[in-house]
């Protein structure tokens, strides 16, 4: 079976599957009862093709916009005012302009239109906003505006009410069937026998058939609600904004026209706007226009279009459309109507569903073939073959009833939906533990991860900064506390103190505000953070700095460069370039440094020798390096130059504190025991980098610690023995990151998981098998590469993601055994019952609750498992482990054995050994025989909490759920066997009956234990 499975149904992978093969499993899916829900939790691949139709036109027209504005932009000086009319209700408003004129403004890419407008000022007046303070914050002002230009969502579908899953749940093909059997016994019973004697038979398949729809229609109600919380969860995007002259984070879905928006590096443009300020802006349109090339915006391009990617700078931009009225909210709607790819797990079982599924049919025509041939052969000898009956009837009836039940328990629809199932569970628990996922395939892939690459900032470390050491005119201070600051302030020459200051502040991609209770806040990233705070304690004055020169060029900090720059216009009209970043990058662009008594001298090499090593020994107490350079530059630089690359003062180094975080050193270990392999990927110093894998217990005596561009340089051959040692990559590029993590999964074939905050991390978390990206640090741009987010940056949190994807694998492998072996003993029973008397023991009312008992609840019980400690002590299953392992089949085969013997041994021999004669003997047979099955059920189930323990009651009453089912389970058949015998086909059983089927139902964990310790090889 596995072979099949692998070689039919495998084409489709946990990512970037392509069409052609989700639609080549669906052609493969044979037997299916019920389309609409075995599909229902399946991507809409007509809805997809819908939307990318809708992008290739998108893309022609835009194409078509930004070719005729290049073309027109050398006659906008002859504009004519054109016959613009403002609408009344807008001017009612206190707007002078409409949302459908801003619309085809920056759709259109129309500078006539903007010149026309008097540009993006004349704009922010007729939106009634202010470039500088964004809009204000009144109420009233607010609602007017949002039912003039709309809010900045996009259409939803309606989400589904109970009454769609009770009908698409009625969709079940044998239900139907079964449903029209069970009306034309109504009519016949009735008519032969009367009412309401011959109504029991068809009003027990009515309302076993409406159990099963309405016990379905429940869970899967149930899981529609859990995958719209998430939802909601996974939209949760907020964005810098100014409103009445104050900065603050608001969710992109709040944004109306006019409202003045913070972009930087990684940032997804949320709404179409246009540039107000900003520098050296890099929008990547490739998922509107297609086009791969960045397309720069500034002042001559200002249009920025929502759903676009900021790939470089940083800037201000006016929101002038929102919605739906944008290509993206259209686009958008059309996508979410696409739904998730299908897990690679969801079509393997819908390959076990298929293959049983006819199986099943076969031996379900079989049976009716069979007990047709028995009815002919009695009636022949009895010589009645040419008088028939309505009994006759309502016998070949009710093996039809029973082929067609026999259907509905082989074919297992509840396989692919307890996949469903059990990731909806999983992804709820996950995201309480501060883990969302994005993508369902992820949770079961990270079950199977052997290796993971984290980033050591932010992740295994608290990514709560502070400046505690620094290196200023080559003295080497602590400065973790202000009054050290301060005394630092007094030991420096004035003249380094203001480089210094016009250094932190200038040169950052962050900024020190005003909040509305007047108190100062820090605005950036942690280290940006801390060197601000670091400058305040210095007694600097952010605004005053920032006031006192001009900003002529910035140069923002990516991960490839490791370094910021910015070019500043002093008051006296020359210009200076300050930069920052990774301490032996920009110490080796210096050839002056500024000497203890603040004179810049020559950098000669006992001063280079002397700051290399303060860097390692700031690096050595695991300490974050930073150096900080200027120059002077010539009257002659213009912003369209690159700020220079050598020639620097340096000024001096800062070593940041960033404390690892608790329990981290413990996860790590738990990874290991797990048969997991933890690397530290990091663009830090190299000695910065071992220190936290030593104390996070990463970095062993005999693993390997190796630098990017030394990693870069090796030959094919040395990577081949190098990466399985490596456990530091220190000074990594993005391209390290995606280099290291393709061999381990190409060429180690390994399951990599790979965490990620940045923008250029994004081709990384893309290429992993599981993405992680960060949720206080990560940019939009990373986490929409990511397949899940880790809400709150911590590497614990990634451990419990894979316990918990550990936990989904083997729960549903669970219920996989467990559903094999009813499905089986099912099956064998009816079918040689049917062979060898002519008879079922099993009719269609027992059938269908049996179906619900191994479908419905069964996946309720056992793929709702929560995980347990013991799952991270084995090894993971990794990509080429078999999904129904020899330890299943061993189960399977085993318990089916049992149950087969016993029930054979019921029909055989136990009628004429303890029932008496003169009561309905074979009624009663049949009920012991329906009974036993149900109880070997119940305790099977038990037995499948733990596919390879004895011990499966341990922790049995933590989970509510598998005892509530159990519960429920025993109750009804309680109330099937004592009271609904006439619907049923049952009759009540005495005291020792009762415990004879428990008993016979008990025996099967013994049974279960000894086939336990039955040694089999599990690959």
């Amino acid at each position: 079976m596995e072979n099949f499975l692998d070689e039919k149904f495998t084409a489709v992978k946990a990512k970037h599957s392509s069409s052609e093969a989700l639609q080549k499993w669906r052609d493969l899916g044979g037997v299916v009862k019920n389309p609409k829900r075995r599909f229902r939790f399946t991507a809409n691949l007509s809805k997809r093709y819908e939307a990318a139709a809708m992008r290739r036109t998108y893309q022609e027209k835009l194409r078509v916009a930004v070719l005729v504005s290049k073309a027109a932009f050398q006659f906008i000086q002859g504009v004519q005012l054109s016959d613009y009319t403002v609408p009344e209700e807008v001017k009612a408003a206190g707007f002078q302009i409409c949302a459908d004129e801003l619309g085809s403004i920056v759709e259109g890419h129309d500078l006539k239109k903007l010149k026309f407008h008097d540009g993006v000022t004349g704009l922010a007046d007729k939106l009634s906003t202010s470039t500088t303070n964004g809009l204000t914050t009144d109420n009233d002002a607010l609602n007017r505006r949002q039912e003039i230009y709309g809010i900045n969502k996009f259409t939803e579908a309606e989400p589904r009410s109970f009454w769609v899953f009770v009908w698409e749940a009625l969709q079940d093909m044998t239900l139907m069937i079964l449903g029209v059997c069970a009306f034309v016994s109504l009519i016949v019973g009735i008519a032969t026998e009367g009412w309401p004697k011959g109504a029991h038979d068809g009003l027990g398949i009515v309302a076993s058939i409406l159990l099963v729809v309405f016990v379905t229609a429940t869970s899967d109600y149930r899981q529609s609600l859990q995958f719209r919380d998430l939802d909601k969860e996974k939209k949760k995007i907020s964005i810098q904004v100014t409103r009445s002259g104050y900065r603050q984070k608001m969710s992109i879905y709040d944004l109306l026209p006019g409202d003045i928006i913070h972009l930087a590096i990684g940032d997804q443009v949320p709404a179409d706007g246009l540039f107000v300020s900003g520098f050296s802006v890099l929008i990547d349109e490739s998922s509107l226009t297609g086009e791969s090339e960045p397309v720069m915006v500034n002042a001559e391009n200002p249009f920025l279009l929502s759903g676009t990617k900021v790939q470089d700078g940083s800037c201000k931009m006016m929101v002038t459309t929102v919605g739906m009225r944008t290509q993206w909210g259209k686009l958008m709607a059309t996508l979410s109507e696409g739904g998730d790819d299908e897990t690679p797990l969801q079509v393997k079982l819908n390959g076990v569903a298929t293959i049983i599924g006819k199986i099943g049919l076969f031996f379900a025509v079989l049976t009716f073939a069979v007990l047709i041939q028995k009815m002919f052969g009695r009636k022949l000898r009895e010589g009645t073959h040419w008088s028939w009956s309505g009994d006759d009837a309502l016998e070949m009836l009710e093996y039809f009833a029973i082929a067609v039940t026999i259907v509905v328990v082989a074919v297992p629809e509840g396989l692919p939906l307890a996949v469903t199932l059990s990731l909806a569970f999983a992804m709820k628990k996950m995201m309480n533990d501060k883990a969302l996922v994005r993508h369902l395939a992820a949770c079961e892939t990270m079950g199977s991860a052997t290796s993971i690459c984290s980033d050591k900032t932010g992740t295994l470390t608290t990514n709560h900064m502070t400046v505690v050491k620094s290196c200023v005119c080559m003295n080497i201070k602590e400065v973790s506390k202000a009054e050290k600051a301060s005394t630092l302030f007094s030991d420096i020459p004035d003249s380094t103190v203001k480089l210094l200051l016009q250094s932190i502040f200038n040169n950052t991609g962050g900024e020190v505000v005003v909040n509305k209770q007047g108190k100062l806040e820090i605005l950036g990233t942690p280290t940006e953070t801390a060197l601000l705070e670091f400058g305040l304690s210095l007694g600097g004055d952010f605004q005053a700095e920032r006031n006192a020169s001009i900003l002529v060029k910035v140069e923002p900090f990516n991960s490839t460069k490791k370094r910021m720059g910015v070019v500043l216009e002093l008051t006296d009209g020359h210009l200076r370039a300050h930069c920052k970043g990774a301490s032996e990058i920009i110490l080796a662009a210096c050839d002056k440094v500024i000497n203890s008594n603040g004179e810049v001298v020559p950098l000669d090499e006992a001063s280079i020798k002397n700051l290399n090593a303060t860097i390692n020994q700031f690096a050595s107490e695991a300490l974050r390096t930073l150096c900080l350079a200027y120059m002077e530059l010539e009257k002659g630089f213009v912003a369209d130059n690159p700020i220079p690359v050598s020639g620097y003062t340096c000024i001096g180094i800062v070593g940041i504190k960033d404390p690892v975080r608790p329990g981290v050193k413990e996860s790590v270990a738990l990874c290991r025991s797990a048969g997991v392999t933890v690397r530290m990927v990091t663009g830090d110093n190299i000695n910065t980098a071992k220190a936290i894998a030593r104390e996070c217990g990463i970095l062993t005596d005999d693993g390997i610690a190796i630098e990017g561009p030394d990693f870069r340089e090796k030959s094919m051959e040395e990577l081949l023995e190098l990466i399985p040692k490596i456990q530091v990559m220190a000074r990594s590029s993005p391209l390290d990151k995606h280099t290291l993590v393709k061999h381990l999964r190409t060429t180690f074939d390994e399951v990599v998981a790979v965490t990620g905050d940045g923008t250029n991390d994004a081709p990384a978390l893309h290429e992993a098998d599981i993405g992680l990206a960060m949720g206080i640090a990560g940019t939009e741009v990373a986490k929409e590469s990511a397949d899940v987010i880790i809400l709150d940056d911590n590497f614990s949190t990634i451990v419990t993601v894979a316990k918990w994807g550990r936990s989904v694998y083997i729960n549903i492998q669970k219920f996989v055994q467990f559903q094999l072996t009813v499905n089986v003993v099912a099956l064998i029973v009816n079918f040689s019952s049917a062979c060898l008397t002519g008879s079922a023991p099993l009719t269609a009312v027992q059938l269908l609750w049996v179906n619900m008992i191994m479908d419905t609840l069964g996946a309720l019980a056992l793929a709702t498992e929560p995980p347990n400690d013991d799952l991270m002590k084995r090894l993971p299953v990794g990509r080429r482990g078999n999904f129904i392992s020899n330890v299943m089949w061993r189960n399977i085969l085993g318990q089916s054995l049992y149950q087969l013997i016993v029930i054979w041994f019921l029909q055989a021999k136990w009628k004429e050994m303890f029932i008496p004669e003169d009561v309905d003997s074979d009624l009663i047979l049949n009920t012991l025989i329906f009974n036993s099955f149900v109880f070997c059920q119940v305790f099977n189930e038990i037995n499948s909490r733990d596919m390879e323990r004895i011990d499966v009651l341990k922790g049995i009453l933590d989970n509510y759920v598998f005892v509530c089912v159990l519960a429920c389970t025993v109750f009804f058949q309680i109330i099937i066997i004592e009271y609904l015998g006439t619907f049923a086909n049952t009759s009540p059983l005495t005291l020792s009956q009762w415990f004879l089927s428990v008993f016979i139902g008990f025996l099967g964990m013994p049974i279960a234990a000894v086939l336990k310790m039955i040694p089999v090889e599990n690959k």
